[in-house]
């Protein structure tokens, strides 16, 4: 339930100005503007969300585009939002869940879809974490970065999921009602010191190497509603007596290292974000890389007696069906050759194989990864 859209929404609806416009943008947007228009039912709603979330929502107008990758159905959807924004004749109320920077793609002047869509795979591919990732992407974009302030004088409240480690507000869906994360030089740096910038396409490397400044953001209230550390409680409390692991990020093999360092007798549980750095041409994601490299740990330690769930809390682990995966003390004598399927991030074949596949189907929510472990 800590994880629940349409809950978290419900919960602080009771001091918020009855809006003249509800935007909802991200995983979990149609069950957060289902919360809203409950309480709000004649409200101009648009609700943005993922192929896999999208269903239709009565009195509400539901947009569905490609993530993680932007395409021109979200290109289009940028556009709508823009327009209903610019023309809000009252407050506005904005919903705001992970996967929200992905849809609502609107390059800046000069720059195509198709070119921010190289950023994206550029950024992804070099492992960077989501605040790095996200800074890049906001100086690329009209609406990430307060973009959305810029459009319209009316009061703007937005009510926010994070599946971001630690909420930096500005970093999640890349914060299209707060400030930048950081500057536009700032993001020319992090490119350069990770050797993306020489791989871009020449329009966005001509952006950012035109250093120039936005116009301030004004203030909108923001309100943190989910979050991967209210989850993790959750768990912790339907458990009884568990271990509490801090967040988990970095590379995954760290992580899964930490993880094993850390874990005790009993049961372990613990959220965060971790990154893959892609070397091989196989098919995967973090969460299903995280759990072999948990279940190499384990061998290496001897264990005997343990099973464990890694999985991404929105049902979709990089770009695959499976959210992540089920290993215990078997899953290696079933894969076989695990060395080979992780040199060619192919994490999800070897599970596949082992038959450790964790499929849940979309979740309609977003609050990163959780994990736990029964030892």
């Amino acid at each position: 339930m800590a994880a629940d859209p349409a809950a978290a929404v419900t919960a602080h609806l009771h001091d918020i100005d009855r809006p003249a416009l509800i935007v909802a943008v991200g995983k979990a947007a149609r069950s957060m503007a289902a919360a809203a228009m409950a309480r709000f039912p004649n409200a101009q709603t648009l609700v943005v969300t993922n192929y896999e979330n999208a269903a239709p929502l009565l009195g509400a107008e539901v947009i569905a585009a490609g993530h993680p990758v932007p395409d021109a159905a979200g290109i289009a959807a940028a556009r709508k939002v823009m327009t209903a924004v610019r023309a809000a004749d009252g407050p506005v109320l904005t919903l705001i869940s992970g996967g929200g920077s992905a849809l609502l793609p609107a390059p800046v002047a000069g720059v195509s879809l198709a070119e921010k869509a190289e950023v994206n795979a550029a950024l992804l591919g070099a492992g960077l974490d989501i605040r790095s990732m996200n800074l890049v992407r906001q100086q690329l974009s009209v609406i990430k970065g307060g973009g959305l302030l810029r459009l319209t004088a009316q009061p703007v409240t937005s009510l926010i999921l994070s599946d971001v480690i630690g909420d930096d507000l500005a970093v999640i869906a890349s914060g299209p009602t707060v400030s930048p994360i950081g500057s536009l030089e700032e993001s020319l740096n992090i490119l350069k010191e990770n050797s993306i910038f020489d791989v871009l396409p020449s329009s966005v490397r001509s952006y950012l190497s035109d250093i120039h400044h936005a116009s301030p953001v004004r203030a909108a209230r923001n309100i943190l509603v989910g979050s991967n550390g209210m989850s993790v409680t959750a768990m912790a409390a339907a458990a009884g007596q568990c271990h509490i692991l801090p967040p988990i990020e970095g590379d995954v093999s760290d992580a899964a290292k930490m993880i094993c360092d850390q874990a005790r007798n009993g049961i372990t549980v613990w959220g965060g974000e971790t990154t893959v750095r892609l070397q091989g041409t196989g098919k995967g994601g973090r969460n299903q890389e995280l759990a072999l490299r948990i279940a190499i740990e384990a061998q290496r330690r001897g264990w005997t007696d343990w099973v464990c769930l890694q999985g991404g809390s929105d049902g979709r682990d990089g770009p695959t069906d499976a959210a992540g995966g089920i290993v215990d003390a078997g899953t290696l004598a079933r894969v076989g050759d695990v060395g080979q399927y992780l040199k060619n991030n192919d994490s999800y074949r070897a599970l596949a194989v082992a038959g450790d596949l964790l499929v849940t189907g979309p979740t309609g929510t977003n609050v990163a990864d959780l994990g736990v472990l029964f030892r």
